[in-house]
C-alpha cells in the first residue's frame, strides 16, 4: 500500500491551495482506510485476540479491536507521534491514547498547557476536546509486547503521512519516545530530504530546515517511565510549554 493509494490527487499539499477541497470527507475517508487495514497479519491476529479474550477489569466492554486512527484538532499546529495503541487502551476504545495511563499523564499535560479542554480521557464519548494538536502513532494496531516489527511500521507510514498533507496548519512534531523519532526522521529521508543524525534525547529540540517541521523529542508517557521516575509531570510539562512557545513565536 502506498500514500497514493489512501491519499486522493485532489486534496491540496501541505500549505497549498484549498479551493474545493472538503477536509471533513478526506478525513472520514482516510480514516475509513486506517479502520479497514488487515496488511500486517500477525498485528490483526493479536488485536483481534486481546479484543475477545479483554482484561477482567473490562469484560464488560465492547473492545475496539482495529487499527486506531489519529485524533484531534484538524486545523493543529502540533502534530504529536506516539508508537501503537495500548492492548486494553485504545485498542479497547478506539481512541489515541484513551483509556490507559499513557493517556491519562498524557491528557493531563496537555490541559495544563490549555491544549485539552478536560485532563481525564476513559472513552470516545467522553466530551474530550483538543485544541491546536493532533495526536497519531506509527503504528495503528497494538503490536504484541509494545513492540511492532519494522516492517509492520513501514505497512503504517502512508497513512501519517496522509495525516501530514491534511494538516495543512502544522509546524512543529512533538515525538513520544525513540521509535517515533526514528521512524519521523527514516519518513523525512525516505521522502528525499538531508537530515543530519539526530540523537534522542528528552527535551531536545530540532530544527532540520529545508521546510520540515521542527521537532521537539520527549520519552513515551508510558507507565514503565512516568511509575519509575524516569518522566515526571514537571518534565513532561516542560515540552509542551517549550512546543508552546515555538507556536507562539515566543522562542524555545
Amino acid at each position: 500500500m502506498s500514500l497514493e493509494e489512501i491519499y486522493k490527487p485532489e486534496s491540496p499539499p501541505h500549505g497549498g491551495d484549498s479551493i474545493g477541497f472538503d477536509p471533513a470527507r478526506q478525513w472520514a475517508e482516510l480514516n475509513e482506510r486506517i479502520e479497514a487495514c488487515r496488511l500486517c497479519p500477525r498485528l490483526v491476529s493479536w488485536r483481534e485476540e486481546v479484543a475477545r479474550v479483554k482484561k477482567r477489569a473490562f469484560r464488560d466492554w465492547d473492545y475496539w479491536g482495529k487499527p486506531v486512527p489519529g485524533f484531534g484538532d484538524p486545523d493543529a499546529r502540533l502534530l504529536v507521534v506516539g508508537l501503537a495503541p495500548g492492548a486494553h487502551g485504545s485498542n479497547r476504545t478506539g481512541r489515541m491514547f484513551t483509556g490507559d495511563s499513557s493517556g491519562d499523564f498524557l491528557y493531563a499535560a496537555l490541559y495544563r498547557v490549555g491544549m485539552a479542554n478536560q485532563p481525564m480521557t476513559t472513552h470516545c464519548d467522553d466530551g474530550l476536546a483538543l485544541k491546536d494538536v493532533f495526536i497519531t502513532a506509527i503504528c495503528r494496531c497494538v503490536p504484541p509486547d509494545n513492540k511492532p516489527t519494522p516492517q509492520e511500521i513501514r505497512n503504517c507510514q502512508p497513512f501519517l503521512e496522509a495525516e501530514m498533507k491534511l494538516l495543512t496548519r502544522y509546524q512543529g512534531i512533538v515525538a513520544l519516545g525513540s521509535l517515533a523519532f526514528q521512524q519521523v526522521q527514516s519518513m523525512f529521508r525516505g521522502n528525499g530530504h538531508t537530515l543530519e543524525r539526530l540523537e534522542f534525547k528528552h527535551n531536545a529540540l530540532f530544527t532540520p530546515g529545508g521546510g520540515l517541521p521542527w521537532i521537539i523529542t520527549s520519552y513515551h508517557p508510558s507507565r514503565q517511565n512516568t511509575q519509575t521516575g524516569r518522566l515526571t509531570s514537571e518534565m513532561f510539562d516542560a515540552v509542551w510549554q517549550r512546543a508552546k512557545r515555538l507556536l507562539d513565536g515566543l522562542g524555545n
